[in-house]
C-alpha cells in the first residue's frame, strides 16, 4: 500500500508530491495520471506568464500563493536551470472608466505587497512600448515569462529521483474507502491502494471528487481559450506583457499580448465556453476576436501579421447557482484532499499550492511513513 495516492500529474499534483516528499522523503508517494504524459492540458496550455498577483482579492488564497508561488518558481527556476524571463507587464486602461479599475488595481497590488508598482501616464507608456496607446497603464516590473512544459518536467525527474512513482495512462474511475485507507478504482480494471489521496485533476476536479463524496455543491465549466502568434517580422511590437483591464467580476484577464521564451509573441487568449472539456479546436471567428480586442491598446496590429497559434481550455469551477468561484478551493475528509479550484494563476502558484496542500495533508492524515490511518 501506498501511503498517498496523488491523482492528476500535471503542476499542481507534481509540486504535490514533490513536497509531500521534501518534508518527509520516507513517504511511499504515487501519482495517477489520465493520460499518456504529464502536464497534458492546462499545464502546458497556457500563456507561460509568472503572474505577480496585483489583480486578486487581498487576503485570498490567490493573492498569498500566487505572491509566494511566484518567488519560489524563480527559485526553482534558478536551481534547475530552466530558462525564464523577467519582462515587466503593462495592465493599459483606454478610457476614463478603466483608469478607475487601474486605481483599484494598484490598491490592491499594495494590499498584496507587490513592489515596484507604478501607475504610468500615456507618455510613460509609449517610451517603455511604443506601439502601445493607452491613458494609463499599471507597471508590473516582476512579472516574467517560462515555459510550463520545461517546469512540469523537472519535477517529474524530481520525483522519480525520490523514488515516486508516476503512472501515466491510468484514468481513474472510482474511490471507495477500504481498510486503512482508500481504493483508486482504474479503468480497466485494477486498482492502486493508498492512505490518503490527494486529487489535482484539474478540467476532471468535479467529476473525481464526486467519486469520493465531495464537491457536491461545485461543477468545473470548460473555458476555451485560443491563441495568437504574431509573425516573426512583427515580434518587435512588444517587449513587456501587455494586457487589457479587466472586467470586474471577471474570472478572466482579456486577450493579451505575452513575449514567448523561445522568442516569439502570443496573442490571447479569448474565453467561450467549450463544447466538453477537451475540446482543442480554434475557429476563424476566435482569431477576429482576439485581434479586435488587442488592437483597442495595440492599434498598429493588423490581422495578416498574425498565424493560427495554441489552444488551452480552462477549468473554471462555478457553485450551484452557476456563480463564478473567483478563489482556489479545497474540499475532502480524512481520507481525501481534493483541489475544486485551481485555475491561472495555479501555474503561477503550483509550488505554494504544493505546501498549503501539504500543511492540509499533515492536518487531515497526520502522515508518517508505513504506519496505517
Amino acid at each position: 500500500m501506498h501511503d498517498v495516492a496523488v491523482i492528476g500529474a500535471g503542476l499542481v499534483g507534481l509540486a504535490t508530491g514533490r513536497e509531500l516528499l521534501l518534508r518527509n522523503p520516507r513517504l511511499r508517494v504515487v501519482l495517477i495520471e489520465k493520460e499518456a504524459a504529464i502536464g497534458a492540458h492546462q499545464s502546458s496550455h497556457n500563456s507561460g506568464v509568472i503572474h505577480s498577483g496585483v489583480s486578486y482579492t487581498p487576503g485570498s488564497l490567490k493573492a498569498r500563493l500566487c505572491r509566494d508561488g511566484a518567488a519560489a518558481l524563480r527559485s526553482y527556476c534558478n536551481e534547475r536551470t530552466i530558462p525564464y524571463r523577467v519582462v515587466g507587464k503593462l495592465v493599459v486602461a483606454a478610457d476614463e472608466p478603466e483608469r478607475t479599475v487601474l486605481r483599484e488595481l494598484a490598491r490592491r497590488a499594495d494590499a498584496n505587497l507587490i513592489s515596484g508598482v507604478a501607475l504610468l501616464d500615456a507618455a510613460e507608456i509609449r517610451e517603455r512600448e511604443p506601439a502601445c496607446i493607452g491613458i494609463a497603464a499599471l507597471y508590473t516590473p516582476q512579472t516574467a515569462i517560462v515555459n510550463y512544459a520545461d517546469v512540469a518536467g523537472a519535477l517529474a525527474v524530481d520525483l522519480r529521483e525520490a523514488g515516486a512513482e508516476i503512472r501515466t495512462g491510468n484514468a481513474v474511475t472510482g474511490l471507495a474507502r477500504a481498510t486503512g485507507g482508500m481504493l483508486v478504482r482504474i479503468r480497466g480494471g485494477g486498482a492502486i491502494e493508498a492512505r490518503c489521496v490527494v486529487a489535482c485533476a484539474g478540467l476532471q476536479a468535479d467529476r473525481v471528487a464526486r467519486m469520493g463524496g465531495a464537491g457536491r455543491a461545485h461543477r468545473i465549466v470548460p473555458f476555451r481559450g485560443d491563441y495568437l502568434l504574431l509573425s516573426p517580422e512583427r515580434r518587435g511590437l512588444a517587449n513587456a506583457c501587455l494586457y487589457p483591464v479587466p472586467v470586474p467580476g471577471s474570472p478572466f484577464l482579456g486577450a493579451h499580448v505575452t513575449p514567448r521564451i523561445d522568442g516569439g509573441l502570443l496573442l490571447g487568449p479569448n474565453a467561450v465556453r467549450a463544447a466538453h472539456r477537451e475540446a482543442y479546436r480554434s475557429s476563424a471567428r476566435s482569431a477576429r476576436e482576439i485581434v479586435k480586442a488587442v488592437r483597442r491598446y495595440v492599434p498598429s496590429l493588423r490581422a495578416e501579421d498574425t498565424l493560427p497559434g495554441p489552444c488551452g481550455i480552462r477549468a473554471q469551477a462555478v457553485d450551484e447557482d452557476g456563480r463564478f468561484v473567483d478563489d482556489f478551493l479545497f474540499a475532502g475528509d480524512d481520507r481525501a484532499l481534493h483541489v475544486l479550484n485551481a485555475p491561472s494563476p495555479a501555474a503561477t502558484a503550483c509550488l505554494a499550492i504544493a505546501r498549503y496542500i501539504a500543511d492540509e495533508a499533515k492536518r487531515r492524515f497526520a502522515l508518517a511513513p508505513g504506519s496505517q490511518a
